[in-house]
C-alpha cells in the first residue's frame, strides 16, 4: 500500500504570495514547458513545474521545505517560453521572498524590512540619538576626521551588538531549513557535509550555475561584481580594524595605503555591479515577466549604499565639511539597513541557496 500524505492547502498563503510577485500563479495548465526549458531542472525531479501546481495548491509546508525553489537561478528561460504567461520564474522569486518572510526570526523584523519608510526611520533614529547622547549634534570644525563625528568605539558599541543578534537569528533560520531538507527530502547522503559545502563555496566564487542561463546571461558580470564587492568591503572592515586596533594606525588613511585601494575597488565593483543589474533588469528582452519589489528594494538599497559610501569619501577629500559629514550619517544609515537586516533581505538567499545545493550534492542529485 502506498504511503498515505495529508495536503492541507493555505489560502492565505496562495493570496499572499500573489501579492509579492506571484500573481499569474494561476495561469498555469501544467504543461511542463518550462520543466524542458530549465537549464537546471533534472530529469528525476522537474521543476517549476510542481512548484506551479503547490502553489495553487497553497501546499505552504512543503514549498517552504523545497529546496528547488533555491536551486533555481532566476534566468527566467522557463518565462520566455510559458505559452500562458504564468511567469514560473516571477513565481518562484516570490516563493523565496515568501520563505524569507516566513523563516524570519523574529517575525516583525520581516514586516519592518517590506517596509523602506520605516526599515530606513529606524536607523536615522537610533543614530541620532546616539550622536545627542555623545554630544556630536553639530558639524566639526576643521579638517574632515569622521571619527571625531562618530567615535569608532561609538560606532562599535551600536553596530556589533546589532550585527551579532543578527548573525545569530540568521543562524537559526538556516538551522530550521536545514532540519525540514532533511525531516522531508531525506538523509541517504552519498557525501560529506564538509566536502560538498566546500564545492557549493567554489561554485559561487565562479557563479557555474549563472552560465547555465540562456535569457539571461548577461546578468552573470552584475552578479559577481556586487558579489565581489561586498566580499571586498567585508575584508576592508576586518583590515582597518587591524589598522585601529594592532596597528595604531588611525583614519583618515592615506589614498596611497594598500587598504585604501582595496576599499576603492570594492566600492566601485559593487556601484558598477548594481548598475549593471539594473540595466540587465530593465533591457527589454522579450520576457514577460517582471521584478518585485522585495527585489527592487535590495537593489536600490545597495545602490544608494555603494553612492553614498563613495560621496562620503569624494566630499571629505573636497573639504566640504556641510555635506560631508551629513553623508556620513546617510551613509551610516545604509550599513545599518544592509547588515542589521541582512537575514530578512533578498541578501539573506545566499544562505538558503548554498544549503539547498550542498544538500543536493550531497544526496548526488546536484546538476553540474
Amino acid at each position: 500500500m502506498p504511503e498515505e500524505r495529508v495536503l492541507s492547502p493555505d489560502i492565505n498563503f496562495i493570496r499572499d504570495l500573489k501579492k509579492v510577485g506571484g500573481e499569474t500563479l494561476k495561469k498555469c495548465y501544467q504543461c511542463a514547458t518550462c520543466s524542458v526549458v530549465c537549464p537546471m531542472s533534472p530529469d528525476d525531479r522537474p521543476f517549476p513545474r510542481k512548484e506551479m501546481i503547490m502553489a495553487q495548491m497553497g501546499l505552504k509546508e512543503s514549498l517552504l521545505a523545497d529546496p528547488d525553489i533555491w536551486y533555481c537561478h532566476n534566468c527566467n528561460d522557463c518565462s520566455k517560453y510559458c505559452p500562458r504567461g504564468a511567469r514560473p520564474g516571477d513565481v518562484l522569486s516570490a516563493l523565496r521572498a515568501k520563505f524569507i518572510n516566513e523563516n524570519a526570526i523574529p517575525s516583525f523584523m520581516a514586516k519592518i524590512v517590506r517596509n523602506p519608510i520605516l526599515a530606513l526611520a529606524i536607523p536615522f533614529v537610533v543614530l541620532f540619538l546616539t550622536l545627542a547622547a555623545t554630544g556630536n549634534l553639530h558639524i566639526p570644525e576643521g579638517k574632515i576626521v569622521y571619527s571625531h563625528f562618530f567615535p569608532i568605539d561609538v560606532i562599535e558599541k551600536l553596530f556589533i551588538p546589532l550585527v551579532g543578534l543578527a548573525g545569530i537569528t540568521y543562524i537559526v533560520s538556516l538551522l530550521r531549513f536545514w532540519g525540514k531538507l532533511k525531516t522531508l527530502n531525506g538523509t541517504n547522503y552519498q557525501k560529506g557535509f564538509g566536502d560538498a559545502f566546500v564545492e557549493t563555496i567554489v561554485e559561487f566564487l565562479k557563479h557555474t550555475k549563472f552560465t547555465k542561463c540562456e535569457t539571461n546571461a548577461d546578468r552573470k558580470n552584475g552578479h559577481m561584481l556586487v558579489f565581489y564587492g561586498f566580499v571586498g568591503l567585508f575584508i576592508t572592515t576586518c583590515w582597518i580594524t587591524f589598522y585601529y586596533y594592532v596597528m595604531k594606525i588611525h583614519s583618515p588613511i592615506s589614498l596611497g595605503d594598500p587598504m585604501k585601494w582595496f576599499a576603492n575597488i570594492s566600492a566601485i565593483s559593487l556601484l558598477v555591479g548594481i548598475l549593471a543589474i539594473i540595466g540587465s533588469r530593465m533591457k527589454d528582452k522579450g520576457i514577460n515577466t517582471k521584478t518585485s519589489s522585495f527585489d527592487w528594494t535590495f537593489i536600490i538599497m545597495v545602490l544608494l549604499l555603494a553612492v553614498t559610501g563613495i560621496l562620503t569619501e569624494l566630499t571629505r577629500l573636497a573639504g566640504i565639511r556641510q555635506i560631508a559629514y551629513p553623508m556620513y550619517f546617510v551613509h551610516l544609515m545604509f550599513v545599518f539597513y544592509i547588515i542589521v537586516y541582512f537575514p530578512y533581505s533578498k541578501l539573506a538567499h545566499m544562505g538558503y541557496r548554498a544549503l539547498a545545493i550542498t544538500y543536493y550534492k550531497m544526496v548526488g542529485k546536484d546538476v553540474m
